[in-house]
């Protein structure tokens, strides 16, 4: 099989090494096979996309080494062609399939009545049943999940792991208050239109890939569930917490200036190359 994978950054901050990490990783698990490699920028959450963020994707990708079959090659052309705010309606195309199967419900519950509300932190379906229009104002769209829904991911790193959604992303949000579709259904959409059969991310996004292998049987897509995934070890900082955006953590804009080379990165990824399992387990 020819391998056909993604490197999807999200531009809402600087990169860090974890990132290049996964990049590296990408790049090693798919050229080793003689497959390809897209450009993805994740930019639907536009109030916290900015110019220089996305400008740091290519400089990132550029100073690392990696090159890529598809996408953009600069911001410009990012912009004007393969922007995800360009794919909206194919976005809700998606939409409308899952509404159609009965399993889509609005909610108009807050951040804060949800925790107020939740016994386990996790949303409690409160609005499921009230028949709220799907298209109410300020409200957004979630997918039932039934108690328990068993997702199984035949993972090349962990093995065999099944994941209760119910238990870790109950009744999650498939539209966004703004109209926006959600990350889960937007990432599915990009990897089916596109043919991607090759997904590497951090042991972090397990239960995002069980949420999206969830929403591709209701849409009836089985091909994504015969990708190849590789959940790796997250990249930790010296305290061993989890690089992130977020945190703060230092950035590859940062660490070029101080002469960091990407080399120093290749034995970590050796590392996670040998917890691969073979094309055939």
């Amino acid at each position: 099989m020819l391998l056909r994978s993604r490197i999807a950054p999200t531009p809402s901050g600087y990169l860090h090494a974890g990132n290049a990490f996964n990049f590296l990783l990408t790049y090693h698990v798919v050229r080793q096979s003689g497959g390809s490699i897209r450009l993805r920028i994740d930019d639907l959450d536009t109030p916290r996309i900015r110019q220089e963020y996305i400008t740091d994707v290519f400089d990132s990708l550029n100073w690392l080494g990696i090159s890529w079959d598809e996408g953009p090659h600069t911001p410009e052309e990012h912009y004007r062609l393969y922007s995800q705010q360009l794919r909206l309606d194919r976005y809700h195309k998606y939409l409308d399939v899952l509404t159609a199967t009965g399993k889509v419900f609005a909610c108009s519950c807050s951040r804060q009545e949800i925790e107020r509300n939740s016994r386990d932190g996790h949303y409690s379906g409160s609005c499921i049943g009230k028949g709220i229009p799907l298209d109410a104002p300020d409200t957004s769209l979630r997918i039932v999940i039934p108690d328990p829904c068993l997702v199984t991911i035949h993972d090349r790193m962990k093995g065999v792991v099944t994941v209760d959604l119910y238990r870790v992303m109950r009744h999650f949000v498939v539209r966004r208050r703004d109209g926006i579709p959600a990350y889960h259904l937007a990432s599915l959409a990009d990897d089916l239109d596109f043919h991607i059969n090759c997904i590497v991310r951090g042991e972090d996004l397990l239960h995002s890939t069980a949420a999206q292998l969830y929403l591709a049987s209701l849409l009836q897509e089985p091909v994504f569930s015969s990708a190849r995934f590789y959940h790796h070890p997250l990249f930790a900082d010296d305290d061993g917490r989890k690089l992130s955006k977020s945190a703060g953590s230092i950035s590859l804009k940062h660490q070029r200036a101080a002469g960091m080379k990407p080399e120093m990165l290749s034995g970590l990824v050796a590392s996670a190359i040998q917890q691969m399992q073979t094309p055939d387990q």
